[in-house]
Parts: structure tokens; C-alpha cells; sequence
């Protein structure tokens, strides 16, 4: 597949994909996530993946004013279709992934951005990022996710808080919040989130994907389904070669070489 609307870049084993569409604010249309979805479905052994925006910002949304959410004769149904069929099912996609994952956020992460951007395992971001669910301002609900991440990492208060209000929440309250991993400055975004992105990559790649699936799982589940899983997951991440060189390692006091298998 062609892309048009990202910038898809393998660096090491990292696999970095930019949205590429600064004179718009890398705004969203639904064609935009279905490259997403395609590139990551396309890791070819990348042991990490890597979210970023070309220009000042990470994204600005879905790109309403470009015909994402088109005006016809059935603009609501319009809008279901594209949720469900192109945006819905990319951030699944990235939720299912076996990989760990970083977003680089710089500018605004609005609305579809801001579920992309807190999709990722680990969110780093500039000073001059913020995060804006802006629906309420259009008389539109929070998608992408939102109203089932947003309470989870910052509890139901401040999730009515950045829903109903519709304001934004600056990287630094971000943080203070819990919503985000880490704040940088602006200039040194890029190298910080791509250094993180290439630790993970350097680790035991099938134990870090069954945290991150893990992790999801036991927000859904009891106590001791959860401990259920952890167990079946310690026993596939117990059979991996990475597990083999984590002990041999451990015995001869050095540092393990991981190989994502």
C-alpha cells in the first residue's frame, strides 16, 4: 500500500510512523488511520512502534472540513461509518498489537489524536503539547475510545472534566494528572520519545506484549481471573528464548542480549 497521508520510517527496531499532513495540523481523514492500521500490520520483525506528527503538531483531529465527517443526506450515519469502519478499528489494532508502543506529542492532540496518542503504552510530550476533547464544543460525544481510556488514566472526575468542559489540558497538568508518561522540551521530543521507543525495542519483546495486552485485560476482570491470566501469560513468556537469556544472564551478572523471540 501507498501511502499519501504518513510518513511510514523502519529505524533499527523501531518502526516510526509520522502523520504527515502539517499544513492541516496532520488533521485526520478516515483514509489516514486505514495507513496506520496497514503499516502496522506490516511490523516486519519491529520490536517497537513509534507515533509522531510532521510540523507543530501531533494532530488536530478528525478532518472535519475535509470531508471526514462529509455533510449528505445522512451526515449521523456518515459519521458511525467512519468511526466504526476506519478510525474504531485502527485503534483496536493498536491496542491488539504484540509490540510496545510510544507516541511523540507535540502541539495539540485533539480530539481522534488524543485517543492515538494515548492508545500508546508510554506518551511523551513537549511543553507545547496539550490534549483537547473538544466535542462538547460541536455538540458531538467523545470517540475514538476516549470515554473508555479517559477514566482509567485519570479517573472519572477529570475524565468529565476534559469531556464536558471541553477545554485544554496542557502537558504539564497532563502529567500532574497521570494521563501522560513524560514532559520534555519541544526540541528535545523527537530524540527522548525515539530513545524510548528504542529501550523497548531492545527488550524481551514477547514479554512486553503480554503486559500491554495483560494490563488491558485486567481492567475488564476480577481478582483472581486476572491472576488467572497472569499465569497463562507467565507460562508463554516462560517458554520464550528471551526468558532463557534473562536467567543465563542473571547467573553469569550480566546484561541480557534479548532477541524479541
Amino acid at each position: 500500500m501507498a501511502y499519501e497521508m504518513i510518513l511510514s520510517e523502519r529505524r533499527g527496531d523501531v518502526l516510526v510512523l509520522t502523520l504527515n499532513r502539517p499544513d492541516r495540523l496532520n488533521a485526520a481523514p478516515p483514509a489516514m488511520f486505514d495507513e496506520l492500521r496497514d503499516a502496522i500490520g506490516r511490523l516486519d520483525g519491529a520490536r517497537a512502534v513509534l507515533f509522531t506528527g510532521a510540523g507543530r503538531a501531533f494532530c488536530s483531529g478528525a478532518d472535519v472540513a475535509g470531508g471526514a465527517f462529509a455533510t449528505d443526506s445522512d451526515p449521523a450515519e456518515t459519521t458511525f461509518q467512519a468511526l466504526t469502519r476506519h478510525y474504531n478499528t485502527t485503534i483496536a489494532a493498536i491496542a491488539d498489537l504484540a509490540v510496545p508502543v510510544v507516541s511523540a506529542v507535540r502541539g495539540p492532540a485533539a480530539g481522534i489524536g488524543c485517543s492515538l496518542a494515548l492508545a500508546a503504552d508510554f506518551c511523551v510530550a513537549s511543553e507545547t503539547a496539550y490534549f483537547l476533547q473538544a466535542f462538547v464544543n460541536i455538540g458531538l460525544v467523545p470517540d475514538g475510545g476516549a470515554s473508555w481510556m479517559l477514566p482509567r488514566l485519570i479517573g472519572k472526575a477529570r475524565a468529565t472534566e476534559m469531556m464536558m468542559l471541553g477545554e485544554r489540558v496542557p502537558a504539564a497538568k497532563a502529567l500532574d494528572w497521570g494521563l501522560i508518561h513524560k514532559v520534555v522540551a519541544d526540541d528535545a521530543l523527537d530524540a527522548e520519545a525515539f530513545a524510548l521507543a528504542e529501550r523497548l525495542a531492545a527488550g524481551p519483546t514477547v514479554a512486553l506484549g503480554l503486559m500491554r495486552r495483560g494490563l488491558a485485560h485486567a481492567l475488564e476482570v476480577d481478582y483472581a481471573t486476572a491472576m488467572k491470566h497472569e499465569a497463562e501469560n507467565q507460562r508463554a513468556a516462560r517458554g520464550s528464548a528471551d526468558s532463557l537469556e534473562g536467567g543465563i544472564a542473571f547467573l553469569q551478572k550480566r546484561k541480557p542480549a534479548f532477541r524479541g523471540a
